[in-house]
């Protein structure tokens, strides 16, 4: 059975995305090598991604880029080689490389892919996919990087969630660029 991780970037004030959705804080300028090894391995992971309309159309402008490949060759051949699911009510159809459309209800559409056979399923930014599959209790793993900037107002991840989902600490990581990994699995 497949496990599904959300890996996100939050604010040191708990925001998912700056106004108006504004993403660019999550770009650490200062170089870090030890950050960068961790981010191309996860792309080269292995697995499947999950994503929403407004990050898939995000990444997707971004990843099959010669600037991403002239940029982040490592993690730009993992995300256009990794298998995709976008789920979009509004897509009519889905165009970068391994991306399969769906447009069912949410949670039993990952139910159904966390019974197939697989390592991973891996949800990145996708604020409203996480939200949602949060509130079913669907998500394994939280591997959440902490950046460091406060930004003062934006959206939290967890928007929508009413009831207190309980988690437990599995590991951290801090990085010389001062991000900090802080992973969580839901409390027995």
């Amino acid at each position: 059975m497949a496990r599904l991780i959300a890996f996100e970037n939050v604010t040191l004030d708990g925001y998912f995305t700056g106004p108006d959705g504004d993403l660019s804080w999550a770009h650490n300028k200062e170089k870090d090598p030890e950050w960068d090894e961790f981010v191309a391995g996860n792309a080269s992971g292995g697995g499947q991604l999950l994503l929403g309309r407004k990050t898939y159309e995000l990444m997707e402008k971004y990843w099959p880029t010669p600037q991403a490949a002239e940029n982040d060759p490592e993690v730009a051949k993992g995300m256009n080689s990794l298998p995709k699911v976008v789920f979009s009510r509004t897509m009519d159809r889905a165009a970068w490389s391994n991306t399969t459309l769906k447009k069912g209800d949410l949670a039993d559409e990952v139910r159904k892919m966390k019974k197939s056979p697989g390592d991973h399923i891996a949800v990145l930014g996708s604020g409203s996919i996480v939200s949602q599959l949060a509130k079913e209790g669907l998500i394994d793993e939280y591997q959440i990087v902490v950046n460091p900037v406060v930004l003062g107002k934006g959206r939290t991840l967890f928007d929508g969630v009413k009831e207190k989902v309980n988690l437990k600490r599995t590991k951290t990581r801090s990085f010389r660029n001062g991000n900090v990994l802080l992973c969580y699995e839901p409390a027995a």
